[in-house]
Order: structure tokens, then C-alpha cells, then sequence
């Protein structure tokens, strides 16, 4: 069974990786989830994805990133802010800074998918699909 909402299950999908501490993820490729997987690796929170597959059945291969001898991951939370039954749209002047700019919030804009910080500097508002910390 296909999940509908495709960002909530790749946020899942991370989420649990990164609990178990496995080095990778797949996640099915649509335009939306490589953008996010784009701003995650420019953030710093996962160290490379790269594309597998053919045609329909295309994956993204996320390599996730931890830090010390423990392993710890450097994804904390993830948690879905905007969602099909109920979607959440800030102007620039009111995007919310994540645990007072530590993590970031991803926004989807009519410049594509950014960060809440990048969105801010542009002057443009969005849809705040998700915080990262």
C-alpha cells in the first residue's frame, strides 16, 4: 500500500533509520522528496543521497550522518508540520525559527523547497511542510 502523504513517510522513513543507526535509507523518488533530500544535505543532516533504479521504480538512497563514538545521529526530530488534511502557510515575516535557529524549518515556496531561513532572507512566505532538529 502507497502512502498518500509521500513527505510524512519519508520522515518516517529517516526517523526509524536513524533509530536503529543503519547508514542508509531508501525512500521512492518524486520531485518533492528531492528537494527535501537536497536541503538536508546542504544543512549538514545527511551526508549524500543519490538516485537507483529505472523509470517508475526510482529510489533515493539517503546516506544518513552520525557523530561520536556512540554513533549518535545528528537528526534529533523530524516532525511534519503541514499535511494533507491540514495545511500550514506562514508569509516571510512570520516563519517560525526552529528551537530558536538551531534546526530549520523546510518550506515549500513558489522558488521551490528551502530552508525557513533562506525563505526569510528572499522575502517570501510559503508552505511549512517540516522542522529538523
Amino acid at each position: 500500500m502507497a502512502s498518500t502523504d509521500i513527505i510524512a513517510d519519508m520522515l518516517t522513513r529517516i526517523r526509524n533509520a536513524c533509530a536503529v543507526r543503519h547508514a542508509t535509507t531508501e525512500i521512492p523518488t518524486t520531485k518533492m522528496t528531492r528537494s527535501i533530500a537536497q536541503v538536508l544535505k546542504s544543512e549538514g543532516f545527511i551526508e549524500d543521497f543519490t538516485e537507483v533504479g529505472e523509470g517508475v521504480k526510482k529510489n533515493l538512497v539517503l546516506t544518513l550522518k552520525y557523530k561520536g563514538k556512540n554513533r549518535q545521529p545528528l537528526i534529533n526530530t523530524l516532525q511534519r508540520v503541514s499535511r494533507p488534511g491540514l495545511r500550514v502557510y506562514s508569509p516571510s515575516k512570520n516563519l517560525p525559527r526552529v528551537l530558536g535557529g538551531i534546526g530549520i524549518a523546510i518550506v515549500s515556496t513558489s522558488h521551490g523547497i528551502m530552508t525557513d531561513r533562506e525563505a526569510r532572507r528572499q522575502g517570501i512566505g510559503g508552505e511549512v511542510l517540516c522542522y529538523i532538529w
